[in-house]
């Protein structure tokens, strides 16, 4: 007879560890175009350099979340709040660093992300406040 829970989880789980193949290549690719973005400080202005080296480097901070999140799934084989808002927090983090560096934001837009942050951080503590792997202790 066919177990279908063992089915499910095989294929779950090379799925995964494919992503964290893609995931792996593209932190080496953003390492490396980060590196090849030096350049642009140097060649262009200071100001234009900075600008795609800040956008980058936050770029692969949310690849190295994304990374974190799939390698502990693979290893608890569940997914954590605090690890899906940290994505999301860095996230809007970048939005909001690119759109004020690009000065393309209002303040309408940058009012708006600054509240999702501050959601997003409350969401964030109360996750780890009341964790589940906290144990109660009387």
């Amino acid at each position: 007879m066919i177990d279908n829970s063992k089915i499910f989880k095989k294929i779950t789980d090379s799925i995964v560890i494919i992503i964290l193949y893609v995931l792996l290549l593209t932190l080496i690719a953003g390492t490396l175009r980060i590196l090849l973005d030096i350049r642009y400080v140097v060649i262009d202005s200071v100001d234009g350099g900075f600008n795609k080296i800040v956008t980058n480097v936050l770029t692969l901070f949310i690849v190295i979340e994304f990374f974190k999140t799939f390698a502990d799934y693979s290893r608890l084989e569940r997914i954590k709040l605090t690890d899906i808002t940290d994505v999301t927090i860095l996230i809007a983090m970048r939005e909001v660093t690119v759109g004020l560096y690009s000065k393309s934001f209002g303040y309408e837009t940058i009012f708006a992300l600054s509240a999702l942050l501050l959601v997003l951080g409350v969401i964030r503590l109360l996750a780890v406040k009341y964790s589940p792997e906290k144990t109660l202790i009387y």
